[in-house]
């Protein structure tokens, strides 16, 4: 059983992690491990398998991230899911949202340890790829210090392969899953603490990881890092970190990146995928960067014009850097 390296990740988010946008990702680098959005247990046994787990074979290594509490339909997705061709399979056991909650599972699962176990156990026994879990520090008014050193204590012993931290509380009722982005505080040192006494086993921190030097420091004590929205909000950032982390000497050419891009998005358009689906990954590529707009205003216009993405997008790009002064 191969375990990528879980280095530098970035985490499966809804409405965004799909397979353009992972497709994107990969071209910044190829030493991102990569993420699906959660997907049902149920939808993936029930539902369009092919329509949910298609991706582009240069994703690799990708894992695909499930939700559910039924050991038997958990059990099914993975083996589905491995014969997809993923990586690794990873469990949810992190998500507030209520539409969540009320199928009880994501964050509601680290209330009951025993199950989340069962889990792994039974998807340990019929898969070969790794099995993974993204959990947070507790729920509601879990006493961190008590019960997370049990759920963590227990979900090792059965074998899981890796466990992904996000380092705050979910707060399943009073606040939104929105407002828990940002509450309660993060705590790392709760983070840190757990690869302390479970030190045979990798631990990646996620919440909050905004630059170079908080990924740095996080590796003092950490085996990787996963970031989400930073990305989202600054995609280019990944090429920050992978020449950073990875390629001292590594000079990737962003040119050739969105030439590459945007030969996928001709060839994705071309089978029926809508153009506003195919430029999501990019809108913000240049935020908070001079000419910011012109680019998201130029996309827009591309998204309701006849030309191809090569065409167009590779010279909205040379219009776009004109003048303008730009590390990559």
């Amino acid at each position: 059983m191969k375990i990528h390296s879980h280095k530098f990740c970035v985490a499966p988010m809804m409405d965004y992690t799909d397979t353009h946008f992972r497709y994107f990702l990969r071209q910044l680098s190829s030493n991102i491990f990569l993420y699906t959005e959660m997907v049902s247990c149920d939808a993936i046994i029930f539902g369009n398998r092919d329509g949910l787990l298609k991706y582009h074979p240069g994703e690799h290594p990708v894992g695909l991230q499930i939700g559910g509490s039924s050991i038997e339909k958990m059990t099914e997705a993975a083996i589905i899911g491995e014969a997809f061709g993923y990586d690794e399979i990873n469990l949810n056991i992190g998500c507030p949202s209520p539409r969540v909650q009320k199928g009880n599972f994501g964050a509601c699962l680290m209330s009951d340890p025993n199950l989340v176990s069962e889990i792994i156990l039974a998807i340990k026994k019929r898969v070969k790829i790794p099995v993974t879990v993204k959990c947070r520090l507790g729920i509601d008014d879990q006493d961190i210090e008590k019960e997370l050193p049990i759920f963590m204590n227990s979900i090792t012993g059965a074998g899981v392969d890796l466990v992904i931290v996000h380092a705050r509380k979910a707060i399943l009722s009073g606040i939104t899953p929105k407002e828990n982005r940002t509450i309660p505080e993060l705590n790392y040192n709760a983070v840190y603490a757990i690869k302390e006494y479970i030190s045979d086993k990798e631990i990646i921190i996620n919440g909050g990881i905004n630059s170079i030097g908080e990924i740095y420091e996080h590796l003092k004590y950490t085996d990787g890092v996963m970031l989400g929205r930073k990305i989202i909000n600054d995609p280019i950032f990944a090429l920050e970190v992978d020449e950073k982390l990875f390629s001292p000497n590594g000079n990737k050419n962003l040119k050739r990146i969105i030439e590459n891009y945007s030969d996928y998005a001709d060839r994705q358009t071309s089978i029926g995928t809508s153009r506003s689906q195919i430029i999501k990954p990019i809108m913000s590529l240049f935020n908070n960067r001079p000419n910011a707009k012109k680019w998201r205003r130029g996309l827009d216009q591309y998204r309701n014009s006849n030309y191809s993405a090569l065409d167009y997008i590779t010279e909205l790009h040379a219009n776009f850097i004109d003048g303008v002064e730009f590390k990559y």
